[in-house]
């Protein structure tokens, strides 16, 4: 089933060959910063897999939260997914229109909600194109259906939480934006955010873990990791801009068998958008 170069991964020829499977739910989870000018939703309505639902990081949050994309509680994750069809014992393969860009979030969303297997489709929607494979158009048929998990994730940091491991120093704080932000040479996407980073942070691009749109090789990702001076047998807190690509991040160190790996969800949207927050540029 699985990629033979990564467990969370599947191939396109797998996924062609399962496309009818009861038991296997495909997931567009599609979603762009704002400068990269696409639209998810616009784009899976004029072509996605067959029988593929649209997942929407802006609409599956949590509901009272005023930072974007925040994991949903278990119940209302549950509702949302229910209605599109997906059950928590499903085979859930997600993929999006970039390649791999923000169906990491997605996976760890659903691993975090009791998915145990939810996988990504190595190469998404451009390696599923190149491979002549069939899309459609419009939206898939839904049959709601019952998610059943009501556990809370235990791999989410809070603001409280990382605070304490900042002041501590205690955990690898490791994040994913581009390099000038986290230097702060670089202003953020988001208007009078500061820029910088979480004292003693490490920076690894998410960007680096991608080639040609897919996730890169184990000992590839491994490299990167070292070259960024993580330890990945050590305790990870993954982090990013909005929690988006720190997903990115979680999904390599996990394809490594890393112990200890959870994301600061409110990332640096929390975290650079306070006042009261230190902050290192350099």
């Amino acid at each position: 089933m699985t990629s033979s170069i990564n467990p969370f991964l599947v191939s396109t020829d797998w996924l062609f060959d399962h496309l009818e499977d009861d038991d296997v739910s495909i997931v567009d989870g599609s979603w762009y910063l704002p400068a990269m000018g696409r639209d998810g939703r616009a784009e899976y309505d004029i072509a996605h897999i067959p029988g593929a639902v649209f997942f929407d990081i802006d609409a599956v949050v949590q509901e009272n939260s005023p930072l974007p994309h925040t994991l949903a509680t278990a119940d209302e994750f549950a509702r949302h997914v229910g209605k599109l069809g997906i059950k928590s014992s499903d085979t859930i393969v997600v993929y999006d229109g970039a390649g791999l860009f923000s169906a990491p979030r997605v996976w760890w969303n659903f691993r975090q909600m009791g998915a145990a297997k939810a996988v990504i489709l190595d190469g998404g929607l451009p390696k599923w194109v190149e491979d002549r494979l069939p899309v459609e158009s419009g939206s898939a048929p839904i049959y709601p259906t019952l998610y059943d998990h009501r556990g809370e994730s235990a791999a989410v940091v809070s603001f409280d939480a990382m605070t304490a491991h900042v002041n501590a120093g205690d955990v690898q704080i490791v994040d994913a934006r581009p390099a000038g932000r986290f230097t702060g040479e670089e202003p953020e996407p988001r208007p009078g955010m500061r820029s910088g980073h979480m004292p003693g942070a490490k920076s690894l691009p998410a960007s680096k873990l991608i080639k040609d749109g897919r996730l890169r090789s184990l000992p590839g990702l491994q490299s990167e990791f070292e070259t960024a001076g993580v330890n990945i047998s050590q305790p990870v807190v993954t982090t990013c801009g909005s929690g988006v690509t720190a997903a990115t991040l979680a999904l390599a160190l996990e394809s490594l068998n890393a112990p200890s790996v959870r994301i600061y969800d409110g990332s640096w949207s929390e975290w650079g958008g306070r006042e009261d927050t230190p902050i290192e540029t350099y």
